[in-house]
């Protein structure tokens, strides 16, 4: 039986379980794990604990529910413990375990949006190292078929762009819960009221609209918008096909452009559509909104899929569409979400690299997406047989071709940045300040803290 030493939130009620909560010195990121020879020694490391520390987030949930840990447990006779608990409280955890000479985990799930400041801070391990070496790489593993713009998003960092592939970049991490965004509808409603399935946000905002006014009791758009880290995630996620960046490619902030402004404003018009106080929403009343039936359309996480067909916590399973994220001025999606890392004081780094190849392979992961799991392996997305039984994964396959890897600067300072955005949004999406004055004021903070770290003088 796998052990519980921190499993706490077990208990916690079926929606928000389900909800809560997407080479070493080489330019290109690390070949496939070689092939070795022989009967794989699965149980190398038996009679040795891991402790995984990972979200309560609907793709490691699913993971909980396909059973995969009992099953990696009882393959290798190594024993997990599992430290889950809310995504946004993992980082001072987690940091505070990785500055200890060692420390509890040694397999950790982290946000996109850490991995630089966890690479860059020798936090976490190289991965080449391991899938370099014959005894520990897993035959047929096949790294190339991860996702592509996944494993740069969430796994590799260090080189020349910092946390974009490159000179001198590394694989740090493998993704594992990571997400592209794309658009689900409400096909009963769409039909009935003879509404065009939006391409563009000014379809998007016309559609919006329509559901407004037009059917009883239901709104446009669901959406996050809360200060801080919610209201930074909605704004980058209409920013990027609008046009909009945080930085030029001096490091300059760029929050009050034109195109930055034109996104708060089209936020602005989905507040006026949207179920009553969305303007305070986190990711879990934007999904519940839709699962009650309140919003006719959500456009965000691609991670979404499997609560919205699920019968025990979607009112409206029977009635989905999918569709890719509407383009405005390009046609660009979010890439963001989890990938799995090995802490550089793991006591049983090894092990933990065991485990982190049996999550993330082929196998491993149908049974996860059978639970409720995101696909992260490109043949997931093309299988026609999976393609019939999971209508989004077409789409998904199609929307990653114009995933953006520059979604968000992941540097190291991007948490500090991340969290006086969020405010100064939300400060628009109140009402308390103009979008122009709101980003206007920003400016000089997120202008000191790149020139604090270095980037500009």
């Amino acid at each position: 039986m796998r052990s519980s030493r921190f499993f706490s939130v077990f208990c916690l009620l079926l929606i928000t379980a389900a909800l809560a909560f997407a080479g070493g010195g080489r330019e290109a990121a690390p070949a496939a794990a070689p092939a070795a020879t022989g009967e794989f020694d699965w149980q190398r490391y038996a009679g040795t604990t891991v402790v995984f520390n990972f979200p309560n987030h609907v793709h490691y949930n699913a993971m909980i529910e396909a059973g995969v840990i009992e099953e990696f447990e009882e393959l290798t006779g190594i024993t997990v413990e599992v430290d889950r608990m809310q995504y946004l409280n993992m980082h001072d955890s987690q940091v505070l375990e990785m500055s200890r000479a060692q420390g509890d985990y040694d397999l950790i799930s982290m946000v996109v949006m850490w991995k630089a400041e966890y690479a860059l801070g020798g936090m976490i391990r190289p991965l080449q190292p391991f899938f370099d070496n014959p005894s520990l790489a897993v035959p047929g593993y096949n790294f190339d078929d991860l996702v592509p713009g996944y494993v740069e998003v969430t796994g590799i960092a260090g080189g020349d762009n910092i946390y974009r592939n490159g000179p001198g970049a590394e694989l740090y991490g493998v993704p594992f819960g990571s997400e592209t965004s794309f658009m689900i509808y409400r096909t009963d409603i769409f039909d009935e009221y003879n509404i065009p399935v939006p391409r563009t946000y000014a379809e998007l905002t016309e559609a919006a609209r329509r559901v407004y006014q037009e059917v009883p009791g239901v709104y446009g758009l669901t959406m996050r918008a809360a200060s801080g880290h919610h209201a930074t995630h909605a704004w980058l996620l209409h920013a990027s096909p609008f046009g909009a960046r945080v930085f030029d490619d001096n490091w300059e902030p760029v929050v009050n452009s034109p195109e930055a402004i034109e996104t708060i404003e089209f936020m602005l018009q989905m507040l006026d559509y949207g179920p009553p106080g969305m303007v305070g929403f986190t990711q879990d009343e934007e999904f519940a909104a839709f699962l009650q039936g309140d919003a006719a359309i959500y456009l965000d996480a691609s991670v979404f899929a499997g609560p919205a067909k699920n019968p025990r916590v979607s009112r409206v399973h029977e009635n989905l569409g999918f569709a890719l994220h509407p383009s405005a001025r390009t046609p660009l999606s979010q890439t963001g979400g989890f990938g799995i890392a090995i802490p550089a004081n793991s006591r049983n780094p090894e092990a933990a690299f065991l485990l982190m190849q049996f999550l993330t392979m082929p196998e491993t992961e149908e049974k996860i997406i059978r639970a409720g799991g995101a696909p992260f392996r490109m043949s997931s997305l093309n299988n026609p047989a999976l393609q019939a039984e999971y209508p989004e994964f077409a789409v998904l396959a199609e929307q990653l071709k114009v995933a953006n890897p520059d979604w968000r600067p992941i540097i190291p300072e991007w948490g500090e940045i991340n969290n006086m955005l969020g405010i100064a949004i939300n400060q628009a999406l109140t009402r308390e300040k103009t979008p122009q004055q709101a980003m206007n004021d920003v400016m000089g903070p997120i202008r000191q803290v790149m020139v604090r770290a270095g980037y500009l003088d």
